[in-house]
């Protein structure tokens, strides 16, 4: 009866080895090929989490739009 249990776990444990060496050379791959690649993704990322500041599109489409409402305002005026 000790055997196949000690069996059992020995098998557990190689497989638990395996799977953390697979994941270990996994982990020591890069998907990018280049640093250029890896800086590109960095902004885009940081860019998505908001951490340089919101974006000013809104700011530019209320200018835009007080600007065309002045524009046609003054030409309902003349």
């Amino acid at each position: 009866m000790w055997q196949p249990m000690a069996l059992l776990r020995i098998r557990a444990a190689v497989l638990v080895l395996e799977s953390a060496a697979q994941r270990a050379g996994h982990a020591m791959a890069c998907p990018f090929s280049s640093s250029d690649e890896f800086e590109a993704a960095l902004i885009r990322a940081r860019l998505a989490a908001g951490v340089y500041g919101p974006r000013r599109r809104r700011r530019r489409m209320l200018v835009a739009g007080a600007a065309g409402a002045m524009l046609a305002l003054l030409f309902w005026v003349i």
